[in-house]
């Protein structure tokens, strides 16, 4: 007899989990509760999560409720859970904080995948935290959930190397999928009684924010290898930008030369080209060179297309 499952989703990182779930025998989707759909570009088009997509192509009932601290969706979700008997939630990316008396509704509590090694980097950013901050190691963490942000006991944890020109885009990308590949037995295993969840040490714990669009301005005073690790990190979102001629230019890819050339004057953040590169001197007074970039409301090119149309 299968396991039934509610699964909690939202974005992109949900996907790979909900469909390892799906697909696997042992357990039985239940039922999907996602965000509401947002509108989205330029045109602000209504669109519903990739979760909720991937729930209706495989007829899994989506619930979307505008805010999960309410009574109104505690009754709802307690209603299913006397008809269902849901043996327990799985958490990946939902993006709303879930309260301790909805987490307790499940027989065995609440599952979350979580896109990175704990007890470091609690919070939403955790990807993108993990390169800005240089570390060499990522990964996946699986643990119970409670109503603290990320303080959970753990299951299990599957860690990765990050490569030293990956982007936050790239690493979210296989953190999902690692945590895909991880989460079905990982889930049995404990509904079977065979894990026993460990706590965190929690005098070890880091943070990291919500992402904004404005958190991608460069901040030139910063070193170059930070800056570097900044425009990697924060591909594709936010993505780092500055401004030059009062105009956004996004830079999309830069690299921080291990003997990069002396830009003699006061220069830092102004862009100066040396045998026919693109580079900008940092607070450390070195130069970061840039490779790829976006000036606002045009196509993306290297910086060699860049320096043809502004010399």
């Amino acid at each position: 007899m299968a396991y039934k499952i509610f699964f909690f989703g939202t974005s992109d990182f949900s996907v790979p989990s909900l469909e390892a779930l799906l697909d696997d025998p042992r357990f039985t989707v239940a039922g999907v509760v996602t965000k509401p759909d947002a509108p989205i570009g330029r045109h602000q088009t209504m669109t519903p999560p990739p979760v909720k997509t991937m729930a209706l192509e495989n007829n899994v009932e989506v619930l979307q409720f505008d805010k999960v601290k309410t009574d109104e969706t505690f009754n709802v979700l307690k209603q299913l859970q006397d008809e269902l008997e849901i043996d327990a939630y799985v958490v990946v990316s939902y993006g709303k904080i879930i309260p301790q008396r909805v987490l307790d509704l499940p027989k065995e509590g609440a599952i979350n995948v979580h896109g990175s090694l704990l007890p470091r980097w609690r919070g939403a950013s955790c990807v993108q935290a993990a390169i800005a901050a240089g570390d060499e190691k990522s990964g996946v963490t699986i643990m119970l959930m409670d109503a603290e942000m990320d303080r959970g006991d753990v299951l299990a944890q599957k860690e990765v190397e990050i490569g030293k020109e990956e982007t936050g885009g790239e690493l979210h990308d296989r953190l999902a999928e690692l945590g895909a590949s991880a989460l079905p037995d990982v889930l049995f295993e404990y509904l079977e009684d065979n894990i026993k969840p460990e706590p965190q040490d929690h005098s070890q714990a880091t943070f990291c924010k919500i992402l904004k669009r404005e958190d991608g301005k460069i901040d030139w005073s910063k070193s170059a290898a930070e800056i570097e690790r900044l425009v990697r990190a924060y591909n594709p979102w936010p993505c780092t930008w500055t401004e030059w001629d009062n105009k956004r230019i996004k830079i999309l890819k830069a690299r921080s030369p291990l003997n990069p050339p002396l830009i003699k004057g006061e220069a830092m953040g102004i862009p100066e080209v040396v045998e026919e590169k693109l580079f900008i001197q940092c607070g450390d007074g070195k130069s970061l060179e840039i490779l790829e970039l976006q000036p606002e409301g045009k196509r993306t090119m290297t910086a060699k297309e860049y320096l043809a149309g502004h010399r």
